[in-house]
């Protein structure tokens, strides 16, 4: 797709900064309210489930086709901007929704709109960085976290003020300017990291070559163990919370640390850790890090170390998401990176949370807060192939 050359001469750090923004706005406006939204509707709580757990399951297939389409067509912004279009018209569709298969369908349509959203802006953000060097990737991702925060903020209030569908009306406008945004944002170019062991060209089999990669795959694991771990603390942590005696001040006041501190090391300091423990030892820092939190959510609820376990979501997320983007860059070539990023969405993140939130229940209904001991132990598992998440060096010349 063709848009105005806005990055020439001065760098696209300022576009890529309104992509994300829209973007993770978009996703802010609707995540806190959808449930509530769908039991307005006419959902019981077993069809909002079942509404909520189908669209997850859509994600994890339609990711990866969009990132290989995107790929293969070398059109990573084309499809990122049709997915942002169709997830904004089909939020206004879901304002004509009732009753759960009306529902259903338009909650599965809208989850394989926005499956490969994420990745394919992070494709994209990474090959500018790479090109540019002008900014850093935290420096942009950290955006579309306060972005989020930000909405999450606005849209308690829009709902306050003019009801539930006010979601679904602001998170349509944002999805419809980030398909806009997109046209701001410079095209993957053909070619990549030098170090990368793959073609630069995608071929037919560039899913089985990352896979074949034993980095890649090591990538995919821990991440699939650390930040799969948070599947847990995002069920149960509130409900631990609030039977402990928390109010909802201090509750709100806990999550919103957490987010917090996943932005101060996205834009402050974690390309500064990056550069003084190298992608392994940022890993690694990450993995302990999460020994550490689940074990203090495993035995306490004292508030002064909830907060220091909810500032350790810095490490226990963006530091290891900063060095995994790190990774896929000098791994993949620019024009596999929509497959990359969707890939590491889906095996890495997506599938691993899928089947951890599936074991929450089971595991806190019959562990109580012990249950948090199981995801220490998911990191500690991680630290020995977190020690092996090294750069690859560039080939001699």
């Amino acid at each position: 797709m063709r848009g105005p050359p806005a990055w020439s001469g001065r760098g696209s750090f300022a576009a890529f900064v309104f992509l994300q923004g829209c973007l993770y706005a978009a996703y802010g406006m609707v995540s806190p309210f959808l449930p509530s939204f769908l039991d307005a509707r006419g959902l019981d709580a077993s069809e909002i489930g079942i509404v909520l757990a189908a669209g997850t399951l859509m994600r994890l297939v339609a990711g990866p086709v969009a990132g290989r389409i995107a790929d293969r067509l070398d059109a990573t912004r084309a499809v990122l901007a049709a997915g942002a279009a169709a997830a904004g018209l089909l939020a206004f569709a879901t304002l004509l929704g009732h009753g759960f298969p009306a529902l259903l369908v338009l909650g599965l349509a809208q989850a394989v709109a926005l499956a490969a959203l994420a990745p394919l802006a992070d494709a994209l953000t990474l090959a500018a960085m790479e090109r540019e060097k002008t900014f850093a990737y935290g420096w942009v991702r950290g955006a579309g976290s306060a972005a989020f925060i930000l909405a999450t903020l606005v849209s308690g209030q829009a709902v306050a003020w003019a009801g539930l569908p006010s979601i679904l009306v602001s998170s349509g406008l944002l999805f419809l300017l980030t398909a806009l945004a997109v046209r701001r944002v410079p095209a993957t170019p053909r070619i990549g990291h030098p170090s990368s062991p793959l073609p630069e060209a995608p071929t037919r089999n560039t899913l089985r070559d990352l896979l074949a990669v034993p980095l890649f795959r090591r990538v995919l694991l821990v991440a699939a163990l650390v930040i799969g771990s948070h599947a847990l603390h995002e069920a149960f942590a509130v409900i631990r919370w609030r039977a402990e005696g928390l109010g909802p001040g201090t509750v709100s006041l806990l999550w919103s640390l957490a987010v917090l501190s996943e932005v101060v090391v996205f834009v402050l300091c974690g390309s500064w850790l990056l550069e003084r423990l190298g992608t392994a030892g940022a890993a690694m820092l990450a993995a302990g890090a999460g020994i550490l939190r689940w074990a203090i959510m495993a035995t306490t609820v004292a508030v002064p170390m909830l907060a220091i376990g909810q500032a350790l979501h810095g490490f226990t997320f963006a530091l290891l998401h900063l060095a995994n983007m790190r990774l896929l860059a000098d791994l993949v070539p620019a024009r596999g990176g929509a497959t990359a990023q969707t890939l590491y969405a889906t095996l890495g993140l997506g599938l691993a949370n899928t089947v951890l939130t599936g074991l929450s229940g089971w595991l806190y209904g019959r562990f109580g807060a012990d249950a948090f001991w199981s995801m220490a132990a998911l990191c500690a598992g991680a630290l020995p192939l977190a020690a092996s998440l090294r750069r690859p060096a560039p080939p001699a010349a």
